[in-house]
């Protein structure tokens, strides 16, 4: 792609654009249409137009296989841990209004359940945007090592 200065240039300037629509997408995942996955995917295509655009060594560079592989592990941890605080405040799993506890030192008034839930939303929502975005981009790096194999 090097001669194609053109989708480069434009890649280049579309591409913080693009993460930051990403971003916007996974923030407002609890008020309307999108969220972690939508956003997570959004996000994962960013780094793949980059890697098209700029070859894989350049691709590496931004994210190297070491930290795909944290962030796809780290994604699906915090995933559990905010589930297991869930528990530990005497609700469900996933049960973001228990939280409250932890906001409120015991005391469950609606204004901190309502916080704990949006609090809990936003966690989940980060997460699930992350791991996606890690998994997109490590099974496109892999298949991408497969066809140079």
């Amino acid at each position: 792609m090097k001669e194609h200065t053109v989708i480069r240039a434009v890649s280049r300037i579309l591409i913080p654009f693009i993460q930051l629509f990403a971003l916007y997408v996974i923030a407002h995942g609890d008020l309307g249409p999108g969220g972690g996955f939508q956003g997570g995917v959004i996000f994962g295509a960013s780094i793949i137009l980059y890697v098209i655009a700029f070859g894989m060594k350049d691709g590496r560079k931004v994210v190297a296989e070491k930290t795909s592989d944290i962030l796809n592990s780290t994604g699906v941890l915090l995933y559990v841990l905010i589930g297991l605080l869930c528990l530990l405040a005497g609700g469900a799993y996933l049960e973001y209004t228990s939280l409250a506890a932890f906001f409120s030192g015991g005391e469950h008034s609606e204004h901190a359940k309502h916080l704990a839930s949006h609090l809990g939303i936003y966690g989940i929502e980060i997460v699930i945007g992350i791991t996606v975005a890690a998994v997109m981009i490590t099974i496109f790096f892999e298949a991408a090592r497969h066809e140079d194999d």
